[in-house]
């Protein structure tokens, strides 16, 4: 396409610093966060360790099925936003805006999840934290210096973040080393110094009541899981040298590491002493060898990787949130200063200054409004994962002959159980009496304020009539697009 169809809409570009490791560790990183941590006792409560643990591994599969998709996808349009580009490229202006919208608020979600979390792990580990109460919410105080560390950690995190993704890479990549590190430790003190015996009963409940267990679980499966597509978001900002199928396979592997983990460690726990004693806990999996071993050094190892794991995590969504309001408003579909890129650093500033200043508003909700996070952010999330799905499937039928450095193997079979699959967890988070229905009112009310803030980003939504389709097909997929194409070769 030629330089002046373009003036109208000059396109912002973001600096390629992310190399192979460092693409690795945002996508583990941001899946293993903290959670294993907060809410193990909840899992272990719901469903029992083996039924937890088979509700991670096909909950895996699951992703497995849709991170597949995303590995088509991804080096076939290796732009910033990911699922917002796929779907435009798919759909049209509409149906990217629902899906990097939801997107953005289940990345948003999790760090907000981070951000009330960040006090409960140091309070544990130093109990003087809980001081000067200034609220309650729901019978949980807020305390000051809970919002002053959450703010605090926040601040820093955007910090990173707007200074360049190189720096973020670095800091992601050093931490992953320790958390591996330190994992080993504790996990393998549990596994050999455990019994076979701790973990009866291994699944809760009988007949209906243990398949309601383990769904309870398997739905939150996506926000614990959810990471893995921070790779489609630093795309853009992979270094030039990497073959683009190389970054499907790193989604595949992060996948499955983090599977394998998840798994793992919820065995690991159980084993270190009668499960149900362990579940009651603040934070079961630390008590869990405070329990079992009297070790003051594992339970620190615990929480110093917990730290860590809410860090990676933290950061990496925090970088995945940023780069879909980016591509959202680097397209006009949202207002165009999202869009814009930092002078100096190369990075989506104001996109990044807006997922940190409502992130910091998160803990101001009390502690009691994790869980809300959680199933918000996984039914969000849910809605990305079927987009990704169906997009898989419509660009197969529109775009057959679009050069796809990986190819999903087996024909539509894999996207069609992608989609399958991420309808299954949307469809037991809205039926009413399910176990894990969206509650009234904190989850629905969280939901509803944020779709109807899109609601009014989209109405209001003077900046799409800025410039033509042919325009912001540019702005989104640049040399991807289609117009582009046949230009080219018009051209030539």
């Amino acid at each position: 396409m030629s330089g002046s169809a373009h003036t109208a809409a000059a396109r912002p570009n973001l600096q390629r610093r992310l190399d192979v490791f460092g693409l690795f560790a945002l996508a583990f990183g941001s899946m293993i966060g903290v959670g294993w941590v907060t809410a193990m006792g909840s899992w272990l409560t719901q469903a029992g360790p083996i039924g937890a643990a088979l509700a991670f591994l096909a909950g895996g599969v699951v992703m497995l099925c849709i991170g597949l998709c995303y590995a088509e996808l991804t080096p076939m349009l290796p732009l910033a936003g990911g699922e917002v580009a796929y779907a435009y490229r798919a759909y049209g202006t509409g149906k990217a805006f629902v899906i990097g919208w939801f997107l953005a608020f289940g990345y948003i979600s999790v760090s907000a999840f981070e951000a009330i979390s960040v006090g409960r792990v140091l309070a544990y580990m130093l109990p003087n934290v809980d001081r000067w109460v200034l609220y309650e919410i729901g019978g949980a105080p807020v305390y000051a210096t809970h919002l002053l560390l959450a703010i605090g950690c926040t601040a820093g995190i955007t910090a990173l973040n707007y200074l360049g993704v190189g720096w973020a890479a670095r800091f992601q990549k050093w931490l992953i080393v320790a958390f591996i590190a330190i994992t080993v430790i504790f996990i393998g003190a549990g596994l050999l110094g455990g019994s076979i015996r701790n973990i009866q009963p291994a699944v809760v409940g009988e007949g209906m009541g243990m398949m309601a267990g383990v769904a309870a679980v398997f739905v939150t499966v996506p926000f614990w899981f959810v990471g893995f597509d921070t790779i489609p978001q630093g795309a853009e900002e992979a270094d030039a040298s990497i073959p683009p199928k190389k970054l499907g396979v790193l989604i595949l592997v992060s996948i499955v590491a983090a599977t394998g983990f998840y798994a793992v460690l919820i065995v690991s726990v159980a084993m270190t002493g009668p499960w149900q004693n362990i579940a009651a806990a603040d934070l079961a999996t630390a008590r869990a060898f405070s329990y079992a071993f009297g070790s003051d050094l594992l339970v620190n190892l615990v929480l110093l990787a917990a730290l860590i794991g809410l860090l990676t995590s933290w950061n990496g969504f925090f970088l995945a949130g940023s780069r879909v309001l980016f591509s959202l408003g680097r397209g006009r579909i949202i207002p165009e200063g999202f869009g814009t890129t930092h002078p100096t650093f190369g990075t989506p500033h104001r996109a990044v200054v807006f997922a940190g200043f409502v992130t910091m508003l998160a803990p101001l909700l009390g502690r009691n409004a994790l869980l809300a996070f959680v199933d918000v952010g996984a039914f969000c999330i849910g809605i990305a994962f079927l987009g990704v799905g169906l997009t898989t499937i419509r660009l197969r039928h529109i775009a057959p002959g679009v050069h796809r450095p990986y190819r999903i193997p087996g024909g539509l079979a894999v996207p069609m159980l992608a989609v399958a699959g991420a309808l299954l967890i949307l469809l037991v988070m809205v039926i009413p009496g399910s176990p894990a229905a969206l509650t009234w009112p904190g989850e629905v009310l969280i939901l509803s304020a944020f779709a109807l803030l899109g609601a009014v980003f989209w109405v209001g939504g003077r900046q799409r009539a800025a410039v033509t389709e042919e325009e912001r097909a540019y702005l989104i997929l640049e040399d991807y697009a289609p117009q582009a194409k046949s230009t080219a070769a018009t051209a030539s």
